[in-house]
């Protein structure tokens, strides 16, 4: 690694196009002053970079290139014209002169074939040079302190007794206004998308960081002891979020193969797979697979709004369905006396594990969160390198970031099952639900607010993908003759997850609000293999 930092290869390109690129030597690479070198680590395809220097230092160690490769090319594009130069080692290299709107391409090549970058899943990494003018506050530092005081400020709004605000937040979601009101700060030019490095951030270490604290809590005793049905009819909605989207596309496919097709990182199902993590899982999972399957963040606005509408259009069903809960159960035929034990089970495990967290809890907590990231992005750049070799690297399972999440994950489950469960009583999951907010403020900087609006066909496919969904839960209910409330909470516990599943299991009884919570990080767990398993499915059945 130090040999790699150590050496630089210099693209000079004083006269952009009219001469040959050369490459300087280490010696005068050192003579270099670091004060006037702008500094970009690429991860992304065609990520956007602000010139702010008259020299960008490009670094590419978050690609995760090829396990096997005998050259790269880097191409500077501009317009009709273009110069490439053939680097036989992926080391830093250095731009110097570069004018704007530039597109600087790298492309790796064995034998003469075309490899793909693990990390994006594409054989090309790319980003644009352009200057444009700079925001208001440029420093992430600051960028940061803003973000945090939005959050802040929504949650503290949405959880007066107001009924002014109880009525806003009926209508606008507190989620909704976590990618809204960053993405309306980058619009009005105020922090950029361009500037910031914020999301790496956030994707790297406190994605993985939270799917391993809302899953560290899982109790399974007490989810065996919310007795058979409950599972079963979590377990249901799971498969009816599974097999509901690839049946969306295939039937929207038949309406209108527009909607649902598309190429690269705008491919509908690509979007759709957001919403598998997020209606098996929560805002993690939801993250995991943006990152995973690598959808354009441009476009992803519109898979937002999906989200928001069809999601809380059954939430306000439910919610007048807990009201009515004795019509549905009779027409289920449901024996409700389980019901009335869990409400004594669930206020004495709430009870149980609850405690006054200490200096030492936080800090012994933090080691196992971040030592479990630091192993997770280890060995998943080591199994995205098997795999590629054994799989292609065309295969999603020999992207890193794949494994990154399955390995976060599955080390939550592990932990789980040791004493370290206990942690959750000094609020592990809440952590993580704040890394999460942290998250999806960032990637709400990188949307764009005119796409989010476009295609509103995709709420349809959405719905469909839902009432599919809900046709699957009220027929196993009605054979196996659960209660309403499992139905609603099973649900709510994939759709939703912990924001919303106490909220409906509330709606019932207010001591069964822990039932949704336990159920919830449960869906944490499997958000991420089901969504997996809906994603490839769908790309198989979504129109070319």
């Amino acid at each position: 690694m130090k040999n790699f930092l150590l050496l630089f290869i210099l693209i000079s390109t004083t006269a952009l196009f009219s001469q040959n690129i050369t490459v300087l030597d280490s010696a005068k690479i050192q003579q270099l002053n670091p004060d006037e070198i702008e500094y970009i680590n690429i991860s992304v395809e065609d990520e956007l970079v602000i010139e702010k220097k008259s020299t960008i230092l490009v670094d590419m160690s978050l690609l995760d290139i090829p396990s096997s490769f005998d050259s790269m090319q880097v191409s500077l594009i501009k317009e009709n014209f273009k110069k490439s130069f053939t680097m036989l080692e992926a080391k830093p290299f250095l731009l110097e002169n570069i004018d704007s709107s530039v597109t600087v391409s790298i492309v790796m090549f064995n034998n003469g074939e075309t490899l793909n970058f693990k990390s994006i899943n594409k054989n090309q990494a790319s980003f644009k040079v352009d200057r444009r003018d700079r925001p208001t506050f440029v420093s992430d530092t600051i960028v940061f302190g803003i973000l945090a005081i939005v959050l802040a400020l929504i949650f503290y709004t949405s959880s007066l007794k107001s009924a002014r605000w109880k009525r806003f937040y009926i209508f606008v979601p507190a989620l909704l206004l976590c990618y809204l009101i960053p993405a309306i700060l980058d619009s009005l030019g105020l922090i950029s998308k361009e500037y910031s490095s914020l999301y790496t951030m956030a994707k790297n270490y406190l994605l993985p960081g939270a799917l391993i604290l809302m899953t560290i809590g899982i109790d399974f005793k007490g989810i065996i002891n919310l007795g058979p049905k409950a599972i079963i009819m979590f377990l249901t909605a799971t498969v009816g979020i599974i097999i509901g989207g690839p049946l969306a596309i295939l039937i929207y496919s038949y309406i209108d193969p527009s909607v649902v097709s598309g190429i690269g990182d705008q491919a509908a199902w690509r979007g759709f797979a957001t919403l598998a993590g997020s209606w098996i899982g929560g805002g993690a999972n939801q993250a995991a697979m943006l990152e995973t399957y690598g959808y354009n963040q441009e476009f992803y606005g519109k898979m937002v709004t999906v989200d928001i509408v069809v999601a809380n259009l059954w939430m306000a069903f439910l919610l007048w369905g807990a009201a009515r809960a004795e019509k549905f159960d009779k027409w289920l035929k449901a024996d409700t006396s389980s019901i009335e034990k869990l409400k004594v089970k669930m206020s004495e495990y709430q009870d149980s594990i609850a405690k006054v967290p200490t200096l030492t809890d936080y800090l012994i907590l933090a080691g196992i969160t971040f030592g479990l990231v630091a192993f997770s992005h280890y060995a998943g750049k080591a199994m995205a390198g098997v795999m590629g070799d054994w799989l292609g690297n065309e295969s999603p399972f020999s992207s890193s970031f794949f494994w990154l999440v399955v390995l976060a994950t599955t080390g939550g489950l592990i932990l789980s099952a040791t004493k370290l469960r206990k942690y959750e009583g000094v609020g592990a999951s809440k952590i993580g639900s704040v890394f999460i907010y942290i998250l999806v403020a960032t990637i709400g900087m990188k949307m764009e607010l005119e796409k989010a609006v476009e295609e509103p066909q995709l709420i349809l496919v959405g719905i469909i993908w839902m009432l599919i969904h809900v046709t699957i839960l009220f027929i196993v209910a009605k054979i196996i003759k659960a209660p309403f409330f499992f139905v609603a909470v099973g649900s709510k516990a994939n759709i939703g997850g912990a924001a919303s599943a106490p909220i409906v299991a509330a709606a019932f009884h207010p001591s069964l609000a822990s039932v949704g919570a336990i159920l919830a990080v449960l869906g944490y767990a499997l958000g991420t293999y089901g969504a997996i398993l809906c994603a490839e499915m769908m790309a198989y059945v979504a129109p070319v």
